[in-house]
C-alpha cells in the first residue's frame, strides 16, 4: 500500500472511527500471532480482529501477521479465515478489505533464522502500508514453546521498536505458569526482553461486558457502595459452572485440574474486582493497585484450613442435556486412575477493614447442570422480623447477581407482599439484561482487550504481582491436599450441581448455593 493509498483509505474511514466506542483512534499496527495455527487464533483472536476491523475500530493499516510451524502461504490462510466470514455473513466487500491485511510466515519458535525472515516480512510491511513500526505479539502458542519465543524475540530485535516513535507489546495467554516459582520464573524471562509497561497478560473473563460494569455499578449508583461492605454483606457467592467436559484439552488438564485453569486466574480475578476499594483514578495503574490490596489481604490457607474449606470432585458417567456422558477418567487421554480434580468449591477470606468476617464461597466445575457464570452478593436480614407476629415466616435475603455468561445482565431480588387478604412476603425479582436493554449483544471479550492492547491500556490485564500473588493462595490449597490427605477426591454424576460435600461446605454456616 502507496502513502497515498493509505491516507486515502484513513480519510475514508475516519469518520466512523471518530464516533467510535474508543473516542479515540487505534493507531497503525502490526499484530504478529505466535501460534497461528492453532484453535485459539481461529476460534477467537482473527473473528475478533475481523470484528474491530468492520465496526472501524482498527486503524485501517493495520496488518495481521500469522507465525506457526505449519507450512502455508498467505492465500490459504485468508482462506481458512474466509469461510468462517461468510458464515457469519460479512459483506464481501469488508471481507477482502481485512483479507488484504492478513499475512502467514512459516517458522519454527526455536530457529532464529526464522525470526530473521519475519523480521524482513515486519519490515517490508511497514514500508509498504506506511506505518510507524508498531507491533504487537501475540503469545497463543503451547506455554512450553515460551522460553524459545521470547529468547529469540529478545536476540533478534524484535522485542525493540524499530523506530524511536514506535512501540512493541506482548499479549501472553493463561496459563502463566504452572505454580509460584513457575511463574516467577515466566515474569523474569519475559523482562529480559519486555519492560513491565509492555507486557499484557489476558484474561478474557476480564473482557465481558458485566465484570467491566462491576465497578460502575457501585461507583456510578449512589445506592450501592454504602451497602458494600460487612456491615450489610452477609456473604458472596462465585459461580463459573460448565456443562462441557475435558473435550481434547487432557493434556492439558490432567496437569491443571479445576484448581490451575479457574480459581487462579478467571475466579480470584472477579472476586479482587469484586471486593477491591475504589481507586483513586480510573486507570490501569491505579484499578491494578487495589485489586493487589485485595489477593494481599487473602492470607494463603493453612493445611487445617484447606481441609475444613475446600471441596475437590471429580465428574463420573451421567448425563447433560438428556444425553449420555463418560466419567472424567473415561475420556480420551485422560489416565484412567487419575486424581485430577473437576470441581472445586472453596471458601476464603479478605482480612481488611471492609471485608473482615464476610466469606466469599466460591465454585467451579466441569460437567456441571449448567453453563452460567454469576457473581451474587448476598445482603443481611433486616436485625428485626416485624412481621412475624403477623404469621410471616423468615425473610429470604436481597441479593444482587452479576450474570457474567451467558444473558449477560444484572438481577436484584427484594421482598413484596404478594396479592391477597393475608400478609405474605414473596421474594421477586428485577432484572437487566444488555440485549433487552440495549438491542444488541455485548462484543465479545477479545474484541475490548485487543483493542484496549492497540489502545496500550492495561486496565483489564494481569499485573506481575497479582499473578504471582494469585499463585501463592493456590499453591497453599494444592500443598494442603498434597501434605494433609484430609481432603478426598469425591465423585459427582455429570449433569448435576457437583458432589454433595460442596453442598456442606456453606450449609454448615447456615447458608446455601443460589441456583444460577
Amino acid at each position: 500500500m502507496t502513502p497515498d493509498a493509505a491516507t486515502e483509505l484513513e480519510t475514508a474511514v475516519n469518520p466512523l472511527r471518530e464516533g467510535s466506542v474508543t473516542l479515540r483512534a487505534a493507531e497503525p499496527c502490526t499484530f504478529v500471532v505466535f501460534g497461528a495455527s492453532g484453535d485459539l487464533t481461529h476460534r477467537k483472536l482473527l473473528p475478533a480482529l475481523l470484528k474491530l476491523s468492520r465496526e472501524r475500530l482498527l486503524h485501517p493499516q493495520t496488518a495481521v501477521v500469522g507465525f506457526a510451524r505449519r507450512k502455508t502461504t498467505d492465500e490459504e490462510f485468508r482462506a481458512e479465515l474466509a469461510q468462517l466470514a461468510g458464515e457469519r455473513g460479512v459483506p464481501e466487500a469488508e471481507w477482502r478489505r481485512f483479507a488484504a491485511s492478513l499475512f502467514y510466515r512459516a517458522g519454527d519458535f526455536e530457529n532464529a533464522d526464522d525470526y530473521r525472515a519475519l523480521t524482513a516480512l515486519l519490515e517490508t510491511l511497514e514500508r509498504e502500508r506506511a506505518t510507524p513500526g508498531n507491533r504487537i505479539y501475540y503469545m497463543a502458542a503451547p506455554p512450553d514453546a515460551f522460553p524459545a519465543i521470547f529468547t529469540n524475540l529478545g536476540r533478534s530485535g524484535l522485542a525493540r521498536p524499530p523506530k524511536p516513535e514506535a512501540w512493541t507489546r506482548v499479549v501472553v495467554e493463561k496459563p502463566f505458569g504452572r505454580d509460584l516459582g513457575s511463574a516467577r520464573a515466566l515474569n523474569a524471562l519475559i523482562h529480559t526482553c519486555f519492560e513491565e509497561r509492555q507486557v499484557f497478560r489476558i484474561d478474557h473473563y476480564l473482557g465481558k461486558e458485566t465484570v467491566q460494569n462491576i465497578l460502575v455499578l457501585r461507583l456510578a449508583n449512589g445506592i450501592f457502595e454504602p451497602l458494600w461492605n460487612n456491615r450489610y454483606v452477609d456473604h458472596l457467592q462465585i459461580t463459573v459452572a460448565e456443562t462441557v467436559g475435558v473435550e481434547a484439552r487432557a493434556g492439558y488438564y490432567e496437569k491443571a485440574g479445576v484448581l490451575r485453569d479457574m480459581l487462579q486466574n478467571h475466579m480470584l480475578q472477579l472476586l479482587a474486582l469484586t471486593a477491591m476499594e475504589p481507586p483513586a483514578r480510573f486507570e490501569a495503574d491505579s484499578v491494578r493497585d487495589e485489586k493487589a490490596k485485595v489477593l494481599r489481604a487473602m492470607e494463603p490457607l493453612s493445611p487445617e484450613l484447606v481441609a475444613a474449606r475446600t471441596v475437590r470432585g471429580q465428574y463420573g458417567a451421567g448425563s447433560v442435556a438428556g444425553e449420555p456422558v463418560v466419567g472424567y477418567r473415561e475420556e480420551p487421554g485422560v489416565n484412567p486412575d487419575s486424581t485430577v480434580e473437576t470441581c472445586l468449591a472453596v471458601k476464603l477470606e479478605v482480612d481488611n477493614w471492609r471485608w473482615a468476617g464476610v466469606p466469599f464461597y466460591l465454585r467451579s466445575g466441569k460437567r456441571l447442570a449448567k453453563r452460567a457464570t454469576e457473581i451474587a452478593i448476598v445482603f443481611r436480614r433486616p436485625p428485626y422480623s416485624l412481621f412475624r407476629s403477623a404469621g410471616c415466616g423468615p425473610i429470604e435475603s436481597n441479593v444482587l447477581r452479576l450474570r457474567i455468561q451467558p444473558d449477560e445482565g444484572i438481577s436484584m431480588s427484594f421482598g413484596t407482599k404478594a396479592p391477597g387478604q393475608t400478609l405474605r412476603i414473596q421474594p421477586v425479582r428485577m432484572d437487566f439484561n444488555y440485549l433487552t436493554a440495549f438491542g444488541a449483544e455485548p462484543p465479545e471479550a477479545y474484541e475490548r482487550l485487543l483493542l484496549d492492547c492497540n489502545l496500550g491500556d492495561s486496565t483489564l490485564f494481569a499485573r506481575e504481582d497479582e499473578v504471582e500473588l494469585a499463585w501463592e493462595r493456590v499453591d497453599a490449597i494444592a500443598r494442603g491436599w498434597a501434605e494433609t490427605g484430609k481432603t478426598p477426591l469425591v465423585t459427582y454424576p455429570a449433569g448435576t450441581w457437583g458432589p454433595r460435600e460442596a453442598d456442606d461446605l456453606i450449609e454448615r454456616d447456615g447458608r446455601r448455593w443460589y441456583r444460577v
